[in-house]
């Protein structure tokens, strides 16, 4: 039995590795002095790509992660990164013409993929929105509530309900894939988890009947039609009507949506929804345990719908999502094995995932725990969003569950 102490211990080693680790290397080595904004790609060995392109993915990400370690701690160089990337977002990526974030610009700034991917307005809006309850600023708050309505405008679907991959620049009907293994589908599982996501965050500091409606509407669209009951797995690639289409099994994408679907369901405050929701999340929660943790602890990237693991190197934010799940998931249920496998994740990430010599982590390790060298340490993809998430979810969890369990000796239960 893990005993308070312990989990005492690992809060502080989570705390440990987000504000002397993860969050001064990005501060230390992605900063673009010279061009403004971020580097859009640095290696492994911390060779700075000049030619690499940016990506609005990359600094709302940034701005999520600084703004919510500022609110958390109120360090004035939190704030100054998330200051930065605030500048970035609005200077580089914001289309002042049309609105909305273009997808990436030049090494320079000039917009050179400048559609509207839904994905990233959802991302736009839930670092705008941490920004804003980090800092109070009402034009970052406008600006997410702008996107939202931009979304719901354009993106959103009347007939068969959900959300269009993209838009063209100006908004009118577009085709573009986050990637290759999305391409033939018109609408997926990731894009609507990001807005669910987003929206959630955006309802803490602007609680309006539109979104209350749209993100009530979005948990069931999610929860009924993308996710399949029998395996309590998610499918990811779906035609416009909701038919789903080939894909695999994502064990990360998996126990994310366990969680997100919990805290979405909370924010809003229904508890008739949320008692439609707790037992699917924890399904969900049980089923990535039974079938996806490792002997090592970790999650492999991906497996087929029969079981086999198809790609089984261990990814960073798999694991960071399986802390989060798995704590969210002991939260709900009290059941202990839950508990065991967020602290076994974390003993991996430790041990295998932290770059010690390098800074930061590893993008992804063999499943033998070898580093996968040639992965960038920054990237279009590569962030520090689910790492820096997975610490301040630690901390907060385990403090809750301490305090719990010393509740609980207190009254003598």
């Amino acid at each position: 039995m893990i005993d308070t102490i312990q989990l005492h211990t690992y809060a502080l080693r989570a705390e440990r590795e987000l504000r002397g680790n993860i969050l001064p290397f990005w501060i230390q080595h992605t900063v673009d002095m010279e061009r403004g904004g971020f580097y859009g790609g640095i290696s492994n060995d911390l060779h700075v790509d000049l030619e690499a392109p940016k990506g609005a993915l990359l600094t709302t990400r940034i701005l999520w992660a600084y703004a919510a370690a500022y609110r958390r701690y109120q360090e004035a160089e939190y704030l100054v990164m998330a200051q930065m990337a605030y500048a970035d977002l609005i200077d580089r990526f914001w289309d002042h013409a049309h609105g909305g974030l273009y997808w990436a610009v030049s090494p320079t700034g000039e917009p050179l993929q400048p559609h509207k991917q839904i994905f990233v307005q959802a991302y736009g809006i839930y670092a705008l929105a941490e920004y804003a309850l980090a800092t109070g600023s009402r034009y970052a708050l406008d600006r997410a509530i702008a996107l939202h309505r931009l979304i719901e405008a354009h993106a959103s679907d009347a007939l068969h309900g959900g959300y269009r991959e993209a838009c063209a620049a100006d908004w009118q009907p577009h085709q573009a894939a986050l990637d290759a293994a999305s391409a033939s589908a018109e609408k997926t599982f990731n894009t609507h988890l990001h807005v669910l996501e987003a929206y959630a965050n955006l309802l803490r500091s602007w609680n309006s009947p539109e979104l209350r409606t749209r993100l009530a509407a979005l948990i069931d669209l999610i929860a009924s039609r993308m996710i399949d009951r029998d395996s309590a797995h998610a499918r990811h690639f779906f035609t416009n009507d909701f038919t789903p289409l080939p894909g695999p099994l994502s064990f990360g994408h998996d126990i994310e949506a366990s969680w997100l679907l919990l805290d979405a369901a909370h924010e809003l405050g229904d508890r008739a929804l949320l008692a439609r929701v707790e037992p699917l999340a924890l399904a969900m929660a049980d089923a990535v345990y039974a079938q996806g943790l490792g002997g090592d602890g970790a999650l492999p990237y991906e497996s087929d719908w029969q079981g086999n693991i198809v790609q089984a190197q261990r990814e960073w934010w798999p694991q960071t999502e399986a802390v989060v799940g798995f704590l969210r998931a002991y939260c709900a249920s009290g059941e202990p094995h839950f508990l065991e496998a967020a602290l076994r994740c974390w003993e991996f990430i430790e041990q295998r995932l932290v770059d010690r010599a390098g800074g930061e982590w590893f993008k992804a390790v063999t499943p033998e725990g070898e580093p996968l060298r040639d992965e960038a340490k920054v990237s279009f993809w590569k962030c520090p969003y689910h790492n820096t998430r997975a610490c301040l979810e630690m901390v907060a969890r385990l403090q809750q569950i301490n305090q719990s369990s010393v509740l609980q000796i207190s009254r003598g239960e």
